[in-house]
């Protein structure tokens, strides 16, 4: 009798505390995705939340069927360490892969390749200062004393074949090797006045020679100039690390990929700042002279915050880094949420979805 009522406590007992247990459980499956701000692949608002890792997360939890609720940080550092005490289920602002958090977390599938980038101010001289200054710039000048270089010897060349056989055309003595300058700038210019062309058959072959070379002359030529005169408007010149650690201020992001760079290289940074925006508009300000950071975050900022005119990303980069979700080891829905997000990135969508944030793949 007496075990026949502990029975029916028992039964009694699971069918009053089986919904709470459910409910636990509901609650327990519901992720703890980390956000931190970092446009444009994590964007806070008042209507909520957007961007790259935001949509990309969100096309994943609704294919997979799971719930979650977004948990928010200031930056990449309280998410590895809430990640690291399991007080996270998965973070999905895009973090850089290195060995140590392979050996500490599960890494997803990258979906995104970006690098280190390099923003400076242009320079505040008005229009006609920067022509003058960049007319006479040593690397300008440069440019077009190689470029007289070439014309003259392939113009001597022709002058030293047809002089004799040709000598209306191409003169003798001085004057002949200015008929050979001419020759050789008009048919580079595909101007062709038609005063002056060879006759031998050597003349010709040269021409034609010259003719195939000076399309591939004037290209790289026209490329140099342009971006000699761009870099004349900057106010800062670099060309490479050795460049960088000679700047005075320089500004940098706390807890980014930039700082870690920068501690790496033993550069010691000018000035930090809390946000990548906070830091552009110290740039713009010239309150440091250069800013490195996530040059798609940094492109994405200065775009969208109409800075085209007072900063310059140049086309310098450094650490090219994959970005990708990062959970801890014990997260069982990692397969199926790599398993997602690869067809997601292989899909005809993902790349409509760059666009949609003004980006594009690498």
């Amino acid at each position: 009798m007496r075990k026949r009522r502990y029975i029916t406590v028992l039964l009694l007992s699971l069918i009053l505390i089986g919904p709470i247990l459910c409910s636990a459980q509901n609650t327990n499956d519901t992720l703890r995705v980390g956000v931190y701000e970092a446009p444009p692949f994590v964007i806070k608002d008042a209507a909520g939340f957007s961007g790259v890792s935001i949509d990309l997360w969100e096309h994943i939890a609704k294919e997979i069927g799971i719930p979650f609720k977004y948990e928010i940080y200031s930056d990449e550092v309280g998410i590895v360490r809430s990640l690291d005490y399991d007080e996270l289920d998965l973070a999905i602002n895009p973090m850089a892969v290195n060995p140590m958090r392979l050996e500490r977390f599960q890494i997803s599938q990258p979906f995104y390749i970006s690098s280190i980038g390099v923003v400076t101010t242009i320079s505040s001289q008005g229009k006609f200062s920067i022509f003058v200054n960049n007319f006479f710039s040593r690397d300008f000048l440069n440019v077009v004393l190689l470029l007289v270089i070439v014309l003259l010897t392939f113009g001597t060349i022709l002058w030293f074949v047809e002089r004799k056989k040709n000598k209306y055309q191409f003169r003798p003595g001085i004057m002949g090797l200015f008929d050979g300058l001419w020759w050789a700038a008009v048919t580079m210019t595909t101007v062709g006045y038609g005063d002056k062309a060879p006759k031998t058959h050597l003349g010709k072959t040269i021409a034609i020679v010259w003719m195939f070379s000076a399309i591939i002359i004037i290209s790289s030529f026209t490329a140099t100039i342009a971006s000699t005169l761009t870099v004349n408007t900057l106010e800062a010149n670099i060309d490479g690390l050795d460049d960088l650690q000679t700047i005075d201020r320089l500004g940098v992001v706390g807890a980014s990929d930039a700082e870690f760079f920068t501690l790496q290289q033993e550069i010691s940074p000018y000035r930090t700042y809390r946000t990548a925006s906070q830091a552009l508009r110290a740039l713009s300000r010239k309150e440091i002279e250069v800013l490195i950071h996530d040059k798609t975050a940094l492109e994405y900022l200065i775009l969208t915050n109409q800075l085209e005119e007072k900063v310059k990303s140049l086309p310098l980069t450094f650490s090219k880094q994959y970005r990708s979700f990062i959970m801890p080891k014990s997260q069982p829905y990692f397969d199926e949420i790599n398993k997602q997000l690869i067809a997601r990135i292989q899909s005809l969508e993902w790349s409509g979805m760059l666009r949609k944030y003004n980006l594009h793949d690498e």
